[in-house]
């Protein structure tokens, strides 16, 4: 890759127009990676359906988002979008608000009720998917389309795992969640509803299934001992969230302390204020600059009233009182005692420490390797030690979120898929990361990202949601701050700015191609390319044209 301060070196300054036989370097048009792609732990292809829905084309946009990832308007929502953190806008003034447009071009599918697109017909093998959560969903969903009958064998009574048990409506409606959920039973998934899976080789072989992908995500809270007696109400976050997602509304009481740092904990903390809880504390052992938790889900708390106590961790429970001592961190960032001790008082604890797996079942199987956590071994094709059975999400070690588990998902499809083929699934190697310093940007200010309309927090007393979602002006303004970085766009600025009129345009869509007969090598047109779609390339030896 030629830097701009090479690029006199690459020139001979005395050529005459159109000497293209002296040139040392040519132009040549590249499609790199765009940090927003990079990012996405789904792998969409974030920058093309960018491009679409800035064009209003907001169809085809949603075509090119589902070809990745079949659920668009949940992500929209629940999603931490690290795609944002990498946005190369937000060295400029602010990251686009990917996760913002995602919503829309879900909920207007929704709106317009478009199906999810086909496959093509493929071998037709039959697989079996255990757990409906987002990454057995995502499976089952990607196998489809590659020509294979996929069914969902889930305990519970709804499809959709921690989507539906474990995030509160206020951040994801459940009708919204059914809707994609269906749109994905009309592609022929059959999804079996309460029914526990205990003996997965007697479950493959009753209904001749080929492959396994097992999904079962950690829904069951991480124990930890702490002495109780005569103690408050204690109840873990998991269950809480599942009796308030299920309709019922727990009796916490006046005063509820929630113990943990996690995503989890803000998401119990906050329920506990909308089921009438007047005081309602977070107590963690470590700092904020420490905690598990997305720093806006602590944001959102503490502007809805939650109280958040830091570095003070939980020695006993009795009655209504809890004991509490004061933590520091030493160098490493882990938690020490500091031997001061202090009173809390609560009507009910709320544990939120982390959720394990129940993968016991699996114990009876052969080859599959167990962790102590619950978690389960697998190799880079998701496959585990027993040929035939993958396993993704949650249950595997991983980063734990939405966004991963539908990307494991998508990749163990591909990988089911091979195997069933008997083939190896090739994984192309990524093209060159663009960062913002490669770009060659006019010098303007654009304006702010658009922001979604939110309840305010002194008004968030029920479930409702509350984020309402752009309008389709603000979508296609929030798409078209996408700085396309590392594709063309088009922008005509190469085929304006060439001197020796050696860029040909191939009409919309088709992009350009260079005359190279006329070209210079000058890099003009390398220097005038906005988002770095034109590398600058040693002359091939012996090619003077």
């Amino acid at each position: 890759m030629l830097k701009r301060s090479d690029m006199t070196k690459a020139v001979d300054l005395t050529a005459a127009p159109g000497a293209g036989p002296v040139r040392a370097r040519r132009p040549v048009y590249v499609d790199l990676l765009p940090p927003c792609n990079n990012a996405c732990p789904a792998g969409e292809d974030v920058q093309a359906w960018l491009a679409l829905a800035q064009a209003g084309q907001y169809h085809a946009a949603w075509e090119r988002l589902v070809a990745d990832n079949p659920l668009p308007a949940t992500h929209g929502r629940v999603c931490y979008h690290p795609c944002e953190s990498a946005c190369n806008r937000n060295e400029l003034d602010a990251a686009v608000s990917i996760h913002a447009v995602e919503r829309f071009l879900g909920d207007l599918a929704a709106a317009e009720s478009w199906a999810l697109p086909r496959g093509a017909p493929g071998p037709g093998k039959r697989v079996l998917v255990v757990g409906a959560g987002p990454s057995g969903l995502s499976c089952a969903y990607h196998l489809a389309r590659l020509g294979h009958a996929v069914e969902i064998h889930e305990a519970g009574p709804v499809a959709g795992g921690m989507l539906h048990f474990g995030i509160p409506a206020y951040r994801l409606p459940r009708a919204e969640l059914a809707r994609e959920v269906a749109r994905i039973a009309d592609l022929g998934v059959r999804i079996v509803l309460n029914h526990k899976v205990e003996d997965l080789l007697a479950e493959r072989a009753a209904g001749k299934f080929a492959a396994v992908f097992v999904a079962i995500g950690a829904q069951r809270s991480h124990h930890v001992e702490i002495p109780a007696r005569d103690a408050a109400r204690v109840l873990d976050a998991v269950s809480l969230l599942r009796e308030v997602s299920a309709g019922e509304r727990p009796l916490l009481g006046r005063r509820v302390v929630v113990y943990g740092g996690g995503n989890t904990a803000m998401d119990a903390a906050r329920t506990a204020q909308r089921l009438g809880a007047e005081e309602t504390l977070i107590v963690y052992r470590r700092d904020r600059a420490h905690m598990p938790a997305h720093a806006f889900e602590a944001d959102e708390a503490l502007a809805e009233g939650v109280k958040i106590k830091w570095l003070t961790t939980i020695k006993e429970i009795a009655g209504a009182e809890l004991t509490v001592e004061r933590m520091t961190i030493d160098a490493a960032g882990r938690p020490v005692p500091t031997g001061e001790i202090e009173t809390l008082s609560a009507d009910a604890v709320v544990l939120a420490l982390g959720q394990d797996t129940e993968s016991g079942f699996l114990r009876r199987v052969p080859g599959i390797d167990i962790r102590p956590d619950g978690t389960v071994a697998v190799g880079a094709d998701m496959m585990t030690g027993a040929p035939g059975i993958f396993a993704g999400g949650d249950m595997v070690p991983a980063q734990r979120s939405v966004t991963v588990a539908v990307g494991h998902g998508k990749r163990a499809a591909r990988h089911i898929d091979a195997w069933l083929r008997g083939v190896s699934q090739a994984v192309p190697a990524s093209p060159p990361l663009v960062n913002f310093a490669m770009l060659h940007l006019p010098v303007f200010s654009d304006a702010d990202p658009a922001a979604q309309r939110e309840i305010p927090p002194a008004d968030r007393s029920g479930f409702a949601e509350i984020a309402a979602g752009l309008t389709p002006a603000e979508a296609r303004r929030e798409a078209q701050r996408c700085l396309s970085c590392g594709v063309c766009f088009e922008c005509d600025n190469c085929y304006a700015a060439c001197p020796e009129d050696a860029i040909i345009k191939l009409g919309p869509g088709n992009r350009y191609r260079y005359d190279y007969a006329k070209c210079t090598g000058c890099a003009v047109c390398f220097e005038q390319c906005p988002c770095h779609a034109i590398e600058m390339l040693p002359e091939p030896s012996g090619d003077v044209a």
